[in-house]
C-alpha cells in the first residue's frame, strides 16, 4: 500500500495548554489535542507561549529549534510592535487634540482590550505512525521542511507579520509553532494600522491558506527526502482525537483482553503439556495386560489410573480456559467494529461543533467590532455636542458684542461687517435683527433651554 501523509495547520489555541486539554492529550494516541481556536489575548497569554514553546520549564531544549526569530517570543512580538505600529502611532497621537485620546504604546494597549494580541500557527507533516521508527537524522531534516514553510507562509499571507518560529522535536511528531501578528492598513477609524485578526483569518481565507501551505509542504518534503510522498486526503475534523480510552468499558475489556491473551498462552503451553500426556496414555492402555480367566478384561495399577485421570481433568480444564479465551475474543472484535461506528459518527459530530464554534467566534468578534464602534460613536457625539455647546456659547457672545458696539457705542464699522455678514448668509434674518436692535435680549444656552422647557409645558397645560 502506498504510504501517504496526513498534515495539520491550524490556528493554536490556549485552550490546549489548560489542565484539561493536558489530561486528554495524554491518553490520545497521537499525544496531543486540537480544540476551538482562540488567538493570544493578552501579555500574559503570550508569557505562557512563551514557556511553552521555548520549554522554558524542563531540560528538552536541545530538541527544540528556533527558526525564526529569537529565544524570547515576548520580545519578538514587541519588537514586532514596534515595527509595524510605532509609525501609525505617532501619526495618531499627532491629529490627537486631547492628550486622553492618545496612545502611549500599542502593545499595551491592545494587550488590555479586548483585542487579540497576537496569533499562533501549528503545523504538522506526519503522524505518531510514520515518526516512531525514525531516528533523530531523520527528524531533525524537518527543519529544511519547516524553514521553507516559514518563507512559503510569508508568500502566501503576506498581512501576518511572523514573530517567532520554533520546532518541537520532543513530542510524537515534529511539529512547529509560528506566533504573528496579523496587521491590517487604511483603517478609517484610529490607527491607519492596526492587528486585524478577524479580517484576515476567516472561514474561507483559512481554507485557501491550508490548501496553499499543504501542497508546498509536501513538495519540500519531497525535495530534502528525496522522495515522492503524497498527502493523504484532506479529512473534516481530521484534527480532532477521539478518544476512546476515555471510555470505561471499552477500557475494560481491553484490559481483559490483554490478560487474556496471557491466559491463551498459558492454555497453548496446557495444551502442548496434554499432547505429551496424551501418547504416554495411549501406550499405557495399548500395553495393558488381560485379567486371567477374563479376555476382555484387562488390569491397570492404580498408579496407571491416576494418571488416566489426572489427563481427564487436564483437558477439562484447558476447555474451559479456551472457551473463554475465544468467547472475550470474539466479544472485543464485535466491540471494536461497533467503536468504529461509534468513531465516525464521533468524528463528524465533533465537526460539525467544531464548525458552529468557529462561526460563533466570528460573530462574537464581529458584535465586538461593532460595540466598539458604537462606544466611539457615543464618545465622538459626546465631544460634538461640547463642541457645539462651545460654539453657541462664542456665537452669543458675538452677537451680543454686534449689539453692543452697534446700538450703545453706534461703531459704524461694526454696523458695515453685521450688514456684510447678513448680505453673505452668515447672520441670518434672526442673527441680524439681534445684532441690531438693542430691544432683543441675547439669551444665554441655559435661558434658551428654560424657554424650551416652559414652551412644552405650556402645550402640555393645553
Amino acid at each position: 500500500m502506498e504510504q501517504k501523509l496526513a498534515y495539520s495547520f491550524h490556528l493554536g489555541s490556549d485552550k490546549n495548554k489548560s489542565k484539561l486539554a493536558k489530561k486528554v492529550s495524554k491518553g490520545n494516541v497521537s499525544g496531543t489535542t486540537s480544540l476551538s481556536n482562540n488567538a493570544i489575548q493578552n501579555a500574559n497569554a503570550l508569557s505562557k507561549v512563551n514557556k511553552h514553546n521555548l520549554r522554558d520549564y524542563d531540560n528538552q531544549r536541545e530538541l527544540i529549534r528556533v527558526v525564526y526569530g529569537s529565544n524570547d517570543i515576548v520580545r519578538d512580538v514587541k519588537e514586532l510592535y514596534l515595527t509595524e505600529f510605532e509609525e501609525a502611532r505617532i501619526e495618531y497621537n499627532n491629529n490627537q487634540t486631547r492628550s486622553d485620546r492618545k496612545i502611549r504604546n500599542y502593545y499595551s494597549k491592545i494587550s488590555e482590550s479586548q483585542n487579540d494580541l497576537a496569533c499562533e500557527i501549528i503545523i504538522e507533516l506526519g503522524d505518531m505512525d510514520f515518526w516512531q521508527d525514525k531516528d533523530d537524522e531523520y527528524r531533525f531534516k524537518m527543519i529544511d521542511v519547516y524553514n521553507e514553510q516559514v518563507k512559503d507562509l510569508v508568500k502566501i499571507v503576506p498581512t501576518f507579520k511572523i514573530a517567532n518560529a520554533t520546532i518541537h522535536f520532543d513530542e510524537t511528531s515534529p511539529h512547529m509553532h509560528v506566533v504573528g501578528v496579523p496587521v491590517i492598513e487604511n483603517c478609517t477609524r484610529g490607527m491607519k494600522k492596526q492587528v486585524g485578526k478577524t479580517k484576515i483569518f476567516t472561514k474561507e481565507s483559512l481554507t485557501k491558506i491550508q490548501d496553499k501551505m499543504r501542497t508546498a509542504c509536501i513538495k519540500s518534503f519531497n525535495k530534502f527526502y528525496d522522495m515522492d510522498i503524497k498527502l493523504k486526503e484532506k479529512q473534516l475534523g481530521r484534527n480532532q482525537d477521539i478518544n476512546v480510552n476515555d471510555m470505561a468499558e471499552y477500557k475494560k475489556f481491553k484490559n481483559q483482553y490483554e490478560k487474556n491473551k496471557k491466559r491463551l498462552n498459558q492454555v497453548q503451553e496446557k495444551t502442548k503439556s496434554i499432547d505429551n500426556q496424551a501418547e504416554e496414555i495411549n501406550s499405557l492402555l495399548t500395553n495393558l495386560k488381560q485379567q486371567p480367566f477374563n479376555k476382555n478384561n484387562k488390569l491397570i495399577s492404580n498408579e496407571d489410573a491416576n494418571k488416566v485421570i489426572k489427563f481427564t481433568e487436564s483437558i477439562k480444564d484447558t476447555n474451559k480456559d479456551i472457551i473463554k479465551v475465544n468467547d472475550l475474543d470474539f466479544i472485543i472484535k464485535e466491540y471494536d467494529k461497533n467503536m468504529g461506528r461509534v468513531n465516525n459518527e464521533n468524528s463528524s459530530l465533533k465537526n460539525q461543533i467544531k464548525q458552529k464554534n468557529e462561526e460563533i467566534a466570528i460573530l462574537k468578534s464581529t458584535i465586538k467590532e461593532k460595540n466598539e464602534t458604537i462606544e466611539d460613536l457615543e464618545y465622538d457625539k459626546e465631544e460634538l455636542k461640547g463642541q457645539l455647546s462651545k460654539f453657541k456659547e462664542f456665537w452669543r457672545r458675538l452677537l451680543s458684542h454686534f449689539q453692543e458696539m452697534i446700538g450703545f457705542n453706534k461703531d459704524k464699522q461694526y454696523k458695515y461687517v453685521s450688514d456684510d455678514l447678513y448680505k453673505n448668509g452668515i447672520f441670518d434674518d434672526n442673527d441680524n435683527e439681534i445684532a441690531n436692535n438693542l430691544n432683543r435680549k441675547v439669551k444665554t444656552s441655559e435661558e434658551i433651554e428654560q424657554d424650551k422647557k416652559k414652551s412644552k409645558n405650556r402645550k402640555l397645560d393645553r
